[in-house]
């Protein structure tokens, strides 16, 4: 990857959060540990995983919503947070070049302020309008630009559904005309019915403004239909990153081929014919994660090497990285 081409990259990016304990007895949720990867200027990365994978703690951490415990953080060229260097720069100016869509839009909106407020918030800290007029007239652009109107501006978050929220919730991204966004499972609180109309307009916002997305979602058809390339985190981990196209016809870790074989199919023969990989077990907790490979206690292919090395995150083909001592021996 032309590094003239990548906007934001990750390296080796941790984040625990303390759990109990003192000293040497102190627990930690291990939430993302050691995750590396880049992000192209004008694509959408997906990043998928069951809950509690350290999909969202990996979005927020990169945007430094959450302090990072270890790793390194670059944007646009310029590094914005590396622990060992000891780099932290002041995240205003960059707040206006990333932002973040939430996934609870019931959650993410202040009920006592009205959508005009809500939305013309961000243009106030960042000073982007002189007056009032200029205010008052990008707010109405970036309500337009999300499918609402000059009417819904003096309402209050509790007057709309969730779809509107969600939008209200996007407009006040887009007040501040970033570049880069992380949208934080954006549909999974809204109806089904609603979410089609909201991805398409993630696509067409990014095809007239030039976005760049961090797209974390539950839905793998969902993020197989928006995103260029895609990236599997399981338990803290980063174990497959491919493109889109590739990772949906020929995953290669375990996880992976369970997660696409659970793909809803619309055709029943074709149902029937596909190979349903149902994984056994629970996740193991992030508090004491098993040693050496992190899946190896509900995979089907797991030796006595996956419990005594952590296999290696590497490329095994043009673009297609998996962390996998099975795939590596083949």
């Amino acid at each position: 990857m032309n590094n003239n081409d990548v906007l934001v990259q990750v390296e080796h990016l941790k984040q625990y959060f303390p759990a109990g304990g003192y000293g040497k007895n102190k627990k930690y949720v291990k939430a993302v540990d050691d995750v590396s990867f880049a992000i192209k200027r004008g694509e959408t990365l997906g990043l998928v995983g069951e809950s509690g994978c350290g999909k969202t703690t990996t979005g927020r951490s990169l945007l430094r919503l959450y302090e990072p415990t270890a790793g390194k953080i670059i944007y646009d060229g310029k590094v914005i947070f590396d622990k060992d260097a000891k780099i932290a720069v002041d995240m205003l100016p960059y707040r206006k070049k990333m932002q973040i869509v939430f996934q609870d839009p019931y959650a993410s909106l202040d009920p006592r302020m009205t959508v005009a407020d809500i939305v013309g918030e961000p243009i106030d800290i960042h000073k982007l309008a002189a007056n009032k007029q200029e205010r008052y007239e990008k707010i109405i652009e970036m309500l337009r630009r999300v499918g609402l109107n000059s009417e819904h501006a003096n309402r209050y978050p509790h007057e709309f559904s969730g779809g509107q929220r969600q939008r209200v919730g996007i407009a006040r991204a887009l007040a501040v005309n970033p570049e880069f966004i992380v949208c934080d499972e954006p549909i999974s609180a809204l109806d089904v019915s609603i979410q089609a109309q909201v991805i398409n307009m993630f696509e067409d916002l990014q095809a007239e403004l030039g976005l760049t997305y961090l797209f974390i979602a539950h839905d793998l058809s969902v993020v197989k239909h928006i995103s260029n390339r895609i990236g599997v985190m399981y338990l803290g981990k980063m174990v497959e990153l491919a493109d889109s196209y590739e990772l949906t016809t020929r995953p290669l870790h375990p996880y992976t081929q369970s997660l696409i074989s659970a793909i809803p199919v619309a055709d029943p023969i074709k149902a029937r014919a596909n190979k349903r990989i149902v994984l056994e077990g629970d996740v193991p907790s992030p508090l004491n994660p098993p040693s050496g490979c992190r899946f190896r206690t509900r995979c089907p292919y797991a030796t006595e090497r996956c419990a005594a090395e952590e296999p290696v995150f590497k490329e095994v083909s043009t673009g297609h990285y998996v962390a996998c001592h099975h795939v590596n021996e083949q």
